[in-house]
């Protein structure tokens, strides 16, 4: 069976708000991290290189706030594939902490685009095989 890509995430003061949890939109951020590290890490598109001439963005989103995540906390960011089409991927995610508590579970859907040269032109564009292996070893 596959796994998802998982990453660990410190709550920081930056992360939180006056009432001592986390923003929501910090929790976004590290969605956006996530994304990008898997990128990185488990599929060896790093963004510095693919937004040369390429880009991943994000479509779709469902997010559903379960719980709490209070300063100082270590979150668990899990991310998998849910569905994988020729040109976008559904995943899934699911933030827990330290109790095993779901604080942040949801959807996004990305998509392989190809920019142009004057970066004004952008399209959806197939994944190559290659890319489209290592994307399914994430497929839960």
């Amino acid at each position: 069976m596959n796994q998802p890509f998982i990453k660990q995430e410190k709550i920081r003061f930056k992360h939180i708000d006056y009432a001592g949890i986390v923003f929501y939109p910090r929790f976004l951020e590290m969605l956006n991290d996530l994304v990008e590290d898997w990128f990185e890490e488990a599929l060896q598109r790093p963004f510095s290189k693919m937004h040369e001439t390429n880009g991943i963005p994000t479509v779709d989103l469902k997010v559903q706030f379960k719980n709490p995540a209070r300063l100082g906390e270590t979150l668990t960011k899990k991310l998998w594939v849910k569905e994988l089409k020729t040109s976008s991927i559904l995943c899934g995610f699911q933030y827990v902490n330290q109790e095993n508590k779901t604080v942040l579970e949801g959807e996004v859907t990305l998509v392989n685009v190809k920019i142009e040269e004057d970066r004004k032109t952008i399209k959806a564009e197939a994944f190559n095989e290659e890319m489209k292996s290592r994307i399914e070893k994430y497929t839960i």
